[in-house]
């Protein structure tokens, strides 16, 4: 959760949604996305309870107490994050060798250059 910051700060585009893995299930992550005005689909961790009235993750941890973390990522959406990680692998193993930056953004970037160009 410490590496969203970095992410979404030079981030100057609308965003609508940001989906992340349970690791980013901080109030810290979820006030950011909520400054940033988009809104956050992280799935609840194990076990969670609830935040301050009114909270959106409430929603999704009532949502997964009664009908489980599968279904709660069908109806969310949440399964856009696992298509886009998939999509990335298959730029990586389809340009193998030839993406030389170690950081995830900037492996983003030689993609997008490749697919640009």
């Amino acid at each position: 959760a410490e590496v969203l910051p970095t992410l979404l700060n030079p981030l100057r585009r609308k965003l609508g949604r940001v989906y992340a893995d349970g690791a980013y299930d901080s109030k810290a992550s979820h006030q950011l996305i909520s400054r940033k005005g988009a809104t956050a689909c992280i799935p609840p961790r194990k076990n969670a309870g609830l935040w301050e009235k009114g909270h959106p993750r409430n929603e999704a941890v009532l949502v997964m107490r009664k009908v489980g973390l599968a279904h709660w990522k069908k109806i969310s959406g949440y399964h856009r994050r696992s298509l886009a990680e998939t999509a990335m692998y298959r730029f990586k193993q389809l340009l193998a060798g030839r993406i030389s930056l170690r950081n995830y953004n900037g492996q983003v970037g030689e993609v997008m250059a490749y697919v640009s160009a």
